[in-house]
């Protein structure tokens, strides 16, 4: 990869889609993150924008603790981040909160290299007066899309906003009271009895009432707000819940049965789909023989075959997963309500779409190499091109 980190330090702002390119492709970033503690001199907001990339790039090495800390100073000094565009066509507000990567939607993926420009607004408690206003008034836009996604942490801010939202003055994507409803006890039940759909019921116990808890094996398990498979596993046996419970430092979970849906040929697959005004993408096929499948470990990128079966997937998924799937998503977006929706899916052996997540948040992207994946840029500029006219024609 052609690059100069040097010439990158210099931007006024660089922006979640670079770093993450260079992460993705390999490069090590910690040099550039040495760069724009260097470039923090004066706490104007041109230092403001260098803590926020020096938030993402410690993010991006997985030191946590850290970038939240990094990223709490910049949004102290400054709420505002914006990636200019010449000429905007369109002018797009997302409001975020503070939080790591899972916390918000990555809608700068989104419209890349599109004639949008994007001002990102960092929503904090402090934001509103005791009367449940804003005590300052929000960037200019043309359109508001709420990034912020469903989490414990996250709620207040959602339940703060909806009523201000709900007499905005200009068009409101991605609202606030519909977000709310993404956790994953109370989507399971926003989508329960839909035919041809399967989501297994999703309950929330604390670590006290578990061991009284009579339960049917297999499950799967996972702390509350957890993401990316963290700390998920698959439970046997109560001797086993008891284990993976005084393991944990956590104090709430997420229990729901496990559902086998391996293929025959032994391998599982997980498709992401994206619903935009609710028409459904492909953004990617995971194949694995692990039932616990995440794009990064099913080993897409090592094995010709499995590219070659996401490559016919993505060519045909308009006629074949999304055509048989048609009334299930129709009536997701429907129920959610929601513009812009990230499933994480597969099929049941009977059929069915079994779905295993569903939120605002999912990360959609084109920083793949095109030299092994080919076929995904012109795929994922339908998504990128279907999104933007969502945002255009929202105006």
């Amino acid at each position: 990869m052609n690059l100069n980190l040097n010439k990158l330090a210099e931007k006024p702002f660089i922006g979640l889609v670079e770093l993450m390119r260079l992460a993705h492709a390999g490069v090590d970033i910690s040099p550039l993150g040495q760069m724009l503690i260097e470039k923090k001199t004066n706490d104007t907001p041109e230092d403001a924008n260098a803590l926020m990339d020096l938030a993402t790039v410690l993010q991006l090495r997985g030191n946590r603790e850290l970038a939240l800390e990094t990223q709490a100073l910049a949004i102290k000094m400054e709420r505002t981040y914006v990636l200019p565009v010449e000429n905007p066509t369109l002018r797009v507000l997302a409001l975020l909160s503070a939080g790591d990567l899972m916390a918000n939607t990555p809608i700068e993926f989104l419209i890349e290299n599109s004639s949008i420009e994007l001002t990102q607004f960092y929503v904090t408690d402090d934001l509103f007066t005791v009367a449940g206003a804003l005590n300052e008034d929000l960037p200019e836009h043309d359109v508001l899309f709420v990034a912020i996604a469903e989490s414990e942490e996250n709620l207040p801010l959602l339940k703060q906003l909806e009523p201000i939202l709900k007499s905005w003055s200009k068009p409101v994507l991605n609202k606030p009271e519909r977000i709310t409803k993404m956790s994953r006890d109370a989507a399971c039940q926003l989508l329960a009895n839909v035919s041809g759909i399967v989501m297994p019921e999703t309950v929330r116990y604390n670590a006290e009432n578990l061991n009284s808890t009579t339960f049917d094996y297999p499950l799967i398990i996972r702390p509350v707000d957890s993401h990316a498979g963290h700390d998920l596993e698959k439970i046997e046996s109560s001797n086993s819940l008891t284990d993976y419970v005084t393991r944990q430092k956590f104090q709430e979970f997420f229990i729901a049965r496990f559902v086998d849906y391996r293929n025959d040929d032994g391998f599982f697959r997980k498709y992401r789909v994206i619903l935009i005004s609710g028409e459904p993408f492909l953004c990617h096929l995971a194949i694995s023989k692990n039932w616990m499948i995440h794009y990064l470990n099913a080993g897409m990128a090592e094995d010709a075959t499995k590219r070659d079966e996401e490559a016919r997937a993505m060519e045909n998924f308009d006629e074949t997963f999304a055509k048989k799937h048609a009334a299930a998503f129709k009536t997701i977006y429907e129920r959610t309500g929601l513009d812009y929706l990230g499933i994480d899916c597969s099929e049941t052996p009977e059929g069915e779409l079994l779905i295993f997540e569903i939120d605002s948040c999912m990360i959609v992207h084109a920083i793949d190499s095109v030299d092994l994946f080919p076929y995904k840029p012109a795929y994922m500029g339908k998504l990128f091109a279907a999104f933007q006219k969502l945002l255009q024609e929202s105006k």
